[in-house]
């Protein structure tokens, strides 16, 4: 279209409809991402505590083996 026929009411109208259309199409697409990331991250959340719950009884395990060398040393 050029400036000597600016478009009439319906097309405009249709325009703003596609463009609608494909909007509410990229906020879907965009808001199934995030549930994705939301589930990955509540999954890294968990899997994170239950390494840091590994980690104290290691360091639990790796004391009481300390002590007991300590402890046969010093006999």
């Amino acid at each position: 279209m050029n400036d000597a026929n600016p478009p009439n009411i319906d097309q405009r109208l249709d325009r703003l409809t596609e463009r609608h259309e494909v909007l509410t199409q990229t906020v879907e697409l965009i808001a199934a991402a995030q549930l994705k990331s939301d589930e990955r991250i509540d999954k890294l959340t968990t899997l994170m505590a239950e390494t840091g719950q590994f980690i104290n009884q290691l360091a639990h395990i790796a004391a009481a083996h300390e002590q007991r060398l300590d402890h046969l040393e010093g006999q």
